[in-house]
Order: structure tokens, then C-alpha cells, then sequence
């Protein structure tokens, strides 16, 4: 009997996702990406050029954790605990995609067109990496935090800014993907 690999149902992954936070706020501790790349940062040096970097940045030292548990997760979640399939799409998002110009519709999760190395050393491709990134940034930082913070770190608080930050998230997403997306590709 052949065993096919199935992501971690809810009710095993939320429960881990709940233990960590509750040890993180009981430590006095918060979770976001955004904290751990301004801690890489500081660590770089970056504070010799801006003020937001200044800070003691061996007291965040546990942050590199999660980047580097980020890391490692990725790594195994691909190579160990997934199988390359076909993903079933409906028709009508087929039909949509390819009006977009996508060609090998459902063979991989992350499409050719946007994930080849031709595609990211592409004229478009290299504004859209800089002009996203800058949006992120600015985005992140105008925020308050980035989008795993405020919705793991700042609702599992009931901190309503960030509950506001997460609707923004949301709204923010559904303009790019139904209004700017298609004009960019």
C-alpha cells in the first residue's frame, strides 16, 4: 500500500500554533518575521545608518530561531513531507489563468512565469522584486509589523491595531489579485 502525505489538519497544527504563542506571551515574548530581519539587521549594522536599528539586538538573538526554523521547516516540508502532484483547479480558474499567460496550469504550485530564474532576471521581473519589496517594507513598517505578527502575535493578544492591520492585509490582497494582477500580467 502506497502512503501519500497529507498537510497537518487543523485541529494539530492550531493546537501548536496556540501552545507557542501562550509560552511566547507568558515569556513577555512577540512572533513576526519583520522583528527577525530587523534583528539580522542590527546584527549587519545597519543602526550606523538609521535609528530604528539601534537597539539591543542580542536581546532578540532568539528571533534568529524562528528564521532559521523557517528555513529548516521550508526545507524539510519540500524535500521530505510532500510529493510532486498535479493540484486539481477548477475550470473556471484555469480558464482564468490562462488568460493571464500561464501555460503549465496546475503541474506545480509555483507557476514558471513568475518563479524561473528567467522570469526573476526579466526587465519586469527585477521592478516587480524591487517595487514589491519596497511596498512590503513600507507597508511592514507603517504597520507596525508585518502580516505574522499581527495576526498571530497581535490578535492572539486582541490588540485591535493589529486587527486592523489584518483587514488591511486582506484588502490589500484582494485589490492586487483582482484589479492590479491582471494588469501586470
Amino acid at each position: 500500500m502506497e502512503y501519500i502525505l497529507q498537510p497537518w489538519p487543523w485541529y494539530v497544527s492550531g493546537p501548536i500554533i496556540a501552545i507557542i504563542m501562550y509560552l511566547l506571551l507568558y515569556f513577555g515574548r512577540t512572533f513576526g518575521m519583520s522583528s527577525n530581519l530587523r534583528t539580522l539587521c542590527a546584527i549587519g549594522g545597519a543602526g550606523k545608518h538609521s535609528d530604528f536599528f539601534k537597539f539591543d539586538w542580542k536581546s532578540q538573538r532568539w528571533n534568529l530561531v524562528v528564521v532559521l526554523g523557517a528555513i529548516l521547516g521550508g526545507f524539510i516540508a519540500h524535500y521530505y513531507l510532500s510529493e510532486p502532484a498535479a493540484i486539481d483547479l477548477s475550470d473556471a480558474t484555469i480558464i482564468d489563468l490562462k488568460t493571464l499567460g500561464f501555460t503549465d496550469i496546475g503541474n506545480s504550485l509555483l507557476p514558471p512565469e513568475l518563479f524561473s530564474w528567467e522570469a526573476v532576471f526579466s526587465i519586469k521581473g527585477i521592478l516587480i522584486l524591487i517595487v514589491g519589496g519596497f511596498l512590503v517594507g513600507f507597508g511592514t513598517r507603517y504597520a507596525g509589523g508585518c502580516t505574522s505578527g499581527h495576526a498571530i502575535t497581535g490578535l492572539s493578544s486582541l490588540q485591535l491595531p493589529s486587527l486592523i492591520a489584518v483587514i488591511g492585509f486582506f484588502l490589500g490582497g484582494l485589490i492586487m489579485i483582482h484589479l492590479i494582477f491582471p494588469i501586470l500580467f
